[in-house]
């Protein structure tokens, strides 16, 4: 069975503009982590050793399975499209992932292999579904979803994430690392709410859409990038021990990165 990849991302800077209800509005630089990916294929339930026809994932998750987004993208799916090839594929196959991308780690692991299932079932099944139409089924499951099923390089994600604006640069390599730190987005942005709500007017936000990617690390430090670093760092003191000069954050953490590019 082919084998489909599901690249990590870091967000060049994130910045609050607002909210929408309960939700936060963002604009943010998103770029693909080339070199970190998971593996995604089907594997039919018969090899998988599984008699059972209940949707099947089998793969190192720090979740139960009706938590996980590719379970929730496949209820997502099979919503919009009433398929019964989708039914009859997933009592006859289980999905098999190999997991590099952590958990908890701002690096969008979760949605990259939401949006990742999603392709392959449009794919395999021919289900004719427009990229927007997927980013709206996947926008259900996840607001970073979106941004991995148009497949961008490079993208500025705005709204609560389903507007996504490819940005045309050169794609940067990047050292990531991840501590052991288990951080809850909720809560990051709770007290993001609560302690540093000050979110940027139109102006900042314009000019940070044009700004290359590397202008941006270049002149912005890891606290003037991301709105969400220093609510992460009172939520999680430990992080604190984990920081070194030069590198910044990835969404709501826990993953640090800078880029490796000759100039």
């Amino acid at each position: 069975m082919k084998v489909y990849k599901a690249y990590a991302k870091v967000n060049i800077f994130l910045k609050i503009t607002g909210m929408r209800g309960d939700y936060h509005e963002i604009i943010s630089r998103f770029m693909r982590v080339s070199s970190l990916w998971d593996e995604l294929s089907f594997v039919s339930k018969e090899k998988l050793g599984e008699k059972s026809e209940s949707f099947c994932i089998r793969g190192d998750f720090s979740c139960e399975t009706e938590q996980n987004t590719i379970y929730k993208a496949y209820f997502a799916l099979k919503k919009a499209t009433e398929s019964e090839a989708l039914e009859q594929l997933m009592r006859t196959h289980g999905l098999d992932v190999k997991k590099n991308i952590p958990a908890f780690a701002g690096l969008g692991g979760g949605s990259s292999d939401a949006a990742c299932y999603l392709k392959m079932c449009n794919e395999v099944l021919h289900l004719g579904l427009s990229l927007n139409e997927l980013a709206s089924i996947g926008l259900e499951v996840g607001a970073d979803v979106p941004f991995f099923i148009y497949g961008y390089d490079s993208a500025n994600v705005s709204g609560i994430g389903e507007k996504v604006e490819a940005f045309k640069e050169e794609i940067l390599d990047f050292e990531v690392f991840t501590p052991d730190v288990k951080i809850s987005t909720p809560k990051v942005y709770q007290t993001y709410r609560s302690d540093f709500y000050n979110p940027i007017d139109g102006f900042k936000r314009e000019e940070l859409k044009k700004m290359p990617s590397k202008e941006v690390l270049k002149t912005m430090d890891i606290k003037q990038a991301n709105d969400l670093f220093e609510p992460a760092l009172q939520e999680y003191k430990e992080l604190k021990e984990h920081f070194r000069a030069g590198f910044h954050f990835s969404g709501s953490g826990s993953s640090f990165f800078r880029y490796l590019n000759e100039d």
